[in-house]
């Protein structure tokens, strides 16, 4: 299992990860309240402005104050790195 950092000492499983996504739309202002009232909504945003949504194949939806640049750049250099080792 593979883990990716997501700001603050927070992590999730990159495994489950299914989309990193911008907060601004509509859809998924949305999504994210739905996940509020549903009770699957994990905010790991340590109380700042979130920078980027990510939905995990749980149907949890996580919230993180670092944008989905970063977070995709630290995803795409722990592939790298899981390829290098092979």
């Amino acid at each position: 299992m593979q883990l990716l950092n997501i700001g603050f000492g927070n992590l999730v499983s990159a495994d489950r990860l299914i989309a990193i996504v911008s907060p601004d739309a509509a859809p998924i202002k949305r999504l994210i309240q739905e996940a509020r009232d549903r009770g699957t909504l994990i905010d790991a945003s340590c109380g700042r402005k979130t920078k980027s949504v990510l939905v995990m194949d749980s149907d949890h939806v996580v919230l993180s104050s670092i944008s989905t640049d970063t977070v995709s750049s630290r995803l795409n250099n722990r592939e790298m790195e899981n390829a290098a080792d092979e």
